[in-house]
């Protein structure tokens, strides 16, 4: 089991716990309802298709030798799984292709229920994750992948609970698609040449290692500007500004980038700075609409 949970990458899964965390969390400020067994069978479908892409992920990186070429560390590298000869290849390809399925069979329950803006959410999933570690990654997509993955996960959550799609769930979608781009961003650092040697294109390999230091700032910037946008149009509460608190953190990883997007033993302290950064701000996000809703209560 540890070895399962161990290649499901269960500590990124947060991402879109998050995701889905904040689509039911604003609808239920909007609304002021929200339907439990929906939101269960939402939660459960989403996780079972991130779990699916990072499944086949490893599988693809091993069977393109490229799992077998970079340094692993707790954030880059891949599992080690596979090249470590834990699971056989075969059977996680297949546990990718079980949960992919699993959570298309909820997507399916929605579409009978909400119709087609949900079949179009789920149709993008579904390819996008069977053809991310391949196709995707290699036309250098994988951080705009990552971004509407979390914005689509946040739009079908929202619509789901109110049947509708809002200026501002757009906008939350958005903010946390951002932050979960900015992990993989800052994680294929590491695996650079591996990664450059067997084709991929990631924006790193693109733009450079020293340039993407500089990208960096965007990231947090997108989100922090929409954030406040937000907040000024009275579409987020205001508490929502409590996830700028993480602006300390975000001048540090981003620095720690600059200084040390080249010393393979350091940047471990990096990714790790910026991955709390990215969960930490979002849950603070998601937050704000659980202070705000319970400040209206009051």
């Amino acid at each position: 089991m540890s070895v399962w949970l161990r290649v499901i990458r269960i500590k990124f899964l947060l991402a879109s716990v998050i995701a889905v965390s904040l689509g039911l969390s604003m609808s239920y400020w909007s609304t002021g309802r929200l339907d439990v067994i929906h939101s269960v069978i939402t939660m459960a479908g989403v996780i079972s298709l991130h779990a699916s892409v990072d499944l086949l992920n490893d599988y693809w990186d091993y069977k393109r030798g490229i799992d077998t070429m970079t340094k692993r560390t707790k954030f880059s590298g891949g599992t080690g799984v596979l090249p470590e000869g834990l699971l056989k290849p075969s059977h996680v390809y297949w546990a990718g292709v079980a949960f992919l399925i699993l959570g298309s069979l909820a997507g399916l329950y929605f579409i009978v229920i909400y119709g087609w803006i949900i079949a179009v959410i789920l149709g993008f999933a579904i390819l996008s994750i069977y053809f991310y570690s391949t196709k995707i990654v290699d036309s250098g997509l994988g951080e705009i992948f990552v971004g509407i993955k979390g914005t689509m996960i946040v739009l079908g959550t929202y619509f789901i609970q109110t049947q509708q799609v809002t200026q501002s769930s757009v906008m939350g979608g958005i903010i946390v698609g951002t932050l979960s781009s900015l992990v993989l961003f800052i994680t294929s650092f590491p695996d650079f040449d591996a990664d450059k040697q067997k084709g991929r294109k990631t924006l790193v390999i693109m733009i450079g290692k020293k340039r993407a230091s500089d990208v960096f700032w965007a990231f947090p910037l997108v989100s922090y500007g929409i954030i406040v946008i937000g907040v000024a149009l009275q579409l987020f509460p205001t508490f929502c500004l409590m996830a700028l608190a993480t602006i300390p953190l975000m001048i540090k990883s981003g620095f720690g980038l600059r200084k040390n997007f080249d010393d393979a033993d350091r940047f471990v302290f990096v990714m790790k700075s910026v991955l709390l950064f990215s969960r930490i701000t979002g849950s603070l996000f998601v937050l704000g609409f659980l202070v705000g809703m319970l400040a209206n209560n009051n």
